[in-house]
């Protein structure tokens, strides 16, 4: 005979998993920061239709985190096969910087061919530098943080040497709707991300792509005795973290109308690294979580928004963020709530004694 448990028998179990789930807590932080704007702002949730398409805070935070989604998306897919990739900000660079040349050498600099034929330049080169990536990790058995770390350092100055050291300006409106655009009333810039996380969560859960990646992330010895192409995975990874960070790269560069081989994308590859850790993929491969990364980059977004909003003052920026982030990932790491539990389990019991 065979006993079913009883609801509320279950229910404790229920929310133990409930509150083990990674994605969970960078969500209930994304909502306490939009609940600290709410406080601080009352309108901060109102949002307007003008000239067929939406504005607003909210509007505004989903489409300057567009460029990090897009970055910390491929980067997810590198995490999860035990890499990491600190070239995406240089690779960016690069992208805008061939994109924004080719556009302004171009007989009509206005037109939208113009800019359909950079953008194609641009991921080109982004293709070959996500090649190379792949070439010195997964053929010569480079470690990922120097092979990376090599573009990161030599991409700056190879953008530097596409614009001839100087901010290059462009005037074509069809390259700025990248950043500006709308599509159906939401921006162009977060459809392009939305549309990239899409097909990657597609490929990667409809199909045996990402069993094959977290097979390789998980250990890449069995998985390649067991008949998986390793090193074809890990070279495929690097080239889509590089083609995502080259869009990301046009979008940032659109918005601005120029590049700045200084600047642009700077510190970004570390905004990626953090939004994949809160997210909930393990730095040490396996796993991953697609919509825990785009949480993640959401949730950076807007906290970079909290902290203007609230009006902390610009020396101290950089310190709150890296409070809040501490702070989710400690909520995530079950020992931190293991010990969590018993202090307060030891405390109460103290506090019980006579």
């Amino acid at each position: 005979m065979t006993r079913t448990l009883e609801p509320s028998a279950t229910a404790p179990a229920r929310v133990r998993a409930a509150f083990s789930q990674p994605v969970l807590w960078p969500l209930l932080a994304l909502i306490a920061l939009i609940v600290v704007n709410v406080v601080v702002t009352p309108d901060f949730l109102d949002i307007r239709i003008e000239n067929g398409g939406l504005f607003g805070n909210v509007v505004d935070i989903a489409r300057n985190s567009a460029p990090l989604i897009l970055v910390a998306v491929g980067m997810t897919l590198v995490v999860a096969t035990r890499g990491i990739d600190l070239s995406v900000g240089a690779v960016a660079v690069i992208a805008a910087a061939v994109a924004c040349t080719r556009i302004v050498a171009a007989p009509d600099e206005g037109a939208t061919t113009t800019m359909i034929m950079a953008v194609v330049w641009a991921l080109g080169a982004c293709l070959l530098l996500g090649l190379w990536n792949g070439l010195l990790v997964s053929v010569f058995g480079i470690q990922p943080i120097i092979a990376t770390l090599i573009l990161m350092v030599a991409g700056r100055g190879l953008a530097m040497l596409i614009t001839d050291g100087n901010i290059t300006t462009v005037n074509n409106p069809a390259f700025s709707k990248l950043a500006s655009g709308t599509l159906l009333g939401l921006p162009l810039a977060l459809i392009i991300a939305l549309a990239v996380v899409a097909a990657t969560a597609l490929l990667t859960r409809r199909t045996a792509l990402g069993m094959l990646v977290e097979a390789v992330g998980i250990n890449p010895e069995a998985s390649r005795l067991a008949g998986v192409q390793s090193r074809t995975i890990v070279w495929t990874v690097y080239v889509f973290a590089a083609v995502c960070s080259g869009m990301a790269g046009l979008i940032i560069a659109a918005n601005t109308n120029s590049v700045n081989a200084n600047s642009l994308g700077q510190w970004i590859e570390l905004d990626a690294i953090l939004a994949v850790v809160i997210g909930g993929t393990a730095l040490t491969g396996g796993r991953f979580s697609i919509a825990g990364t785009v949480v993640g980059a959401l949730l950076i977004g807007t906290l970079t928004r909290t902290i203007t909003n609230v009006g902390i003052p610009s020396e101290a920026n950089y310190l709150f963020k890296a409070v809040v982030i501490i702070v989710v990932c400690l909520l995530q790491s079950p020992r931190a709530r293991a010990s969590l539990r018993t202090w307060f389990r030891t405390d109460s019991s103290k506090a019980v004694r006579p």
